[in-house]
């Protein structure tokens, strides 16, 4: 299997997609945000220290988001890299930590969804708070209306979910992502899926990631 770099706008489905191929195949998906909430959970010093930096918002250092990156690409399972890179300094990072461990990028797929799309997507998007699982108001209903399937939390909307919100968060993605794509196109490496139906989509992934 080829690892993998995600690249896609808010509520384009990369979350789902990369638990799909979690499942299938044993990818080890490796989100920046979560390497950074698992680390605060593990009690650590460098825990304590970076949710002290959370709580008070302030930017985590990329030093130590490379070294736990860095910690999570030294296991030996195909990779999904969700949301990073997300700046051209970032990339330069990347391929020196991947360099160091032995790892190369097969493929960097960009889901291209819509704003419109998307935006449906994430204004009914519900979140379990205890769990992080995702279902939708309408697409994707709880079996009980406002109760997570899975442990039975109540369900959210979050905060950002909001139709205005969304589409400040979408267009400066999109503009963000532009450089990064054009590197990636340029290496020969970039995957563009156009696809909306979550089968589709991933129909299209594991055609490239063989």
């Amino acid at each position: 299997m080829k690892n993998v770099v995600f690249v896609a706008p808010p509520a384009a489905g990369k979350g789902t997609q990369s638990d799909i191929l979690v499942e299938k195949y044993g990818y080890n998906h490796i989100s920046t945000g979560d390497l950074l909430r698992a680390e605060v959970a593990s009690g650590s010093e460098l825990g304590k220290d970076l949710a002290e930096k959370m709580q008070k918002g302030m930017l985590i250092s990329d030093e130590i988001v490379n070294s736990l990156l860095e910690k999570a690409l030294m296991d030996e399972r195909p990779f999904i890299l969700d949301g990073y890179p997300r700046t051209e300094k970032q990339i330069t990072y990347l391929e020196e930590i991947l360099s160091r461990v032995n790892r190369e990028i097969g493929v960097v797929i960009y889901l291209n969804v819509p704003e419109n799309i998307a935006c449906s997507r994430a204004t009914g998007r519900l979140v379990c708070p205890k769990c992080n699982s995702v279902f939708h108001k309408t697409e994707n209903k709880p079996k009980v209306e406002g109760i997570c399937d899975n442990c039975g939390e109540a369900l959210i909307s979050r905060s950002d979910d909001t139709e205005e919100t969304f589409k400040v968060r979408y267009n400066t993605y999109v503009e963000n992502a532009k450089p990064i794509l054009k590197y990636y196109e340029s290496n020969g490496l970039l995957k563009v899926i156009d696809k909306i139906n979550i089968d589709e989509v991933t129909s299209e992934i594991e055609k490239v990631i063989k």
